[in-house]
């Protein structure tokens, strides 16, 4: 079994997921009192945040930078960064160090495809869904046609996720509205949604959606035991 590396801490609501889901595949695939291998370095998010509000990507990389390097040099075999939103560095981050970084878009990607949808929506941060670097990365390398929300659903999306689920906190009026949020998108072509903020699944679920969802924190914990487990 390869040492996972992971990124966490942005928030650590989504790492636990990562931790738990990671862990729980592990024990389901090998048995016993199996668990995955992991190392894992916890970013504070409240020097992270106002970064990346400030537009200060140059800083955010470096940080990142020194976060995957410590992995590395922990005994981490490959990277997952546990966060969508910070793809938009991975090609920085993937220069600095010398292990292969598993990228949360592809592995997103790839089980689109398994589902055979051609058009997906994409909900996230602000960051993630108006930016090309996931987006274009699933239309490019997968095919898929990406669709998001208007620009005042998108600010509600984004709000939802720093003022609420990243501070553990779930409202069931912003659940609300993002189901009307997501029918609109389906009205619009949608054949499934993205969840493309590693916090969205811990507020809406496959129960509450017509078509499949994508919990891009989940496929990403699975992707890492796949690889995990795979040969040298």
């Amino acid at each position: 079994m390869k040492t996972i590396g992971l990124i966490g801490g942005m928030s650590w609501e989504s790492s636990i997921e990562y931790y738990r889901i990671i862990n729980e595949v592990a024990k389901d695939r090998l048995g016993g009192l199996h668990s995955a291998k992991c190392v894992m370095y916890s970013v504070d998010f409240g020097e992270i945040e106002p970064l990346m509000k400030d537009n200060r990507w140059d800083v955010v990389a470096d940080a990142l930078i020194l976060a995957a390097r410590s992995v590395e040099q922990a005994g981490a075999d490959f990277l997952v960064i546990c966060t969508n939103t910070m793809h938009k560095l991975a090609g920085d981050i993937q220069a600095a160090i010398h292990i292969p970084l598993l990228h949360i878009a592809n592995a997103t990607g790839e089980r689109i495809r398994t589902r055979g949808c051609s058009t997906v929506a994409l909900l996230g941060t602000r960051f993630t869904m108006e930016e090309i670097f996931y987006r274009e990365r699933l239309s490019d390398q997968y095919g898929v046609r990406v669709i998001i929300p208007d620009s005042p659903e998108r600010n509600m999306v984004d709000r939802v996720i720093f003022d609420e689920l990243c501070r553990g906190k779930i409202v069931p009026s912003s659940k609300t509205a993002y189901l009307g949020i997501m029918e609109t998108l389906v009205k619009a072509g949608a054949e499934g949604i993205i969840l493309g903020c590693t916090e969205i699944g811990l507020l809406v679920h496959q129960e509450d959606s017509r078509v499949p969802l994508f919990d891009t924190a989940r496929i990403h914990a699975e992707a890492a035991v796949d690889f995990a487990l795979k040969g040298p």
